[in-house]
């Protein structure tokens, strides 16, 4: 069995579904866009 450490560290990293890049995620990460994708210039 492995370990919790190692199941957290295999997950996938979130991907931003409009460009496709890595989310950066803090603690409470429920968003699915990326800073550069949520600007309000943009």
């Amino acid at each position: 069995m492995q370990s919790i450490v190692e199941f957290f560290r295999n997950i996938p990293r979130k991907k931003c579904s409009k460009c496709g890049n890595d989310i950066v995620e803090q603690a409470d990460c429920y968003h699915n866009i990326c800073d550069n994708c949520s600007h309000p210039a943009i």
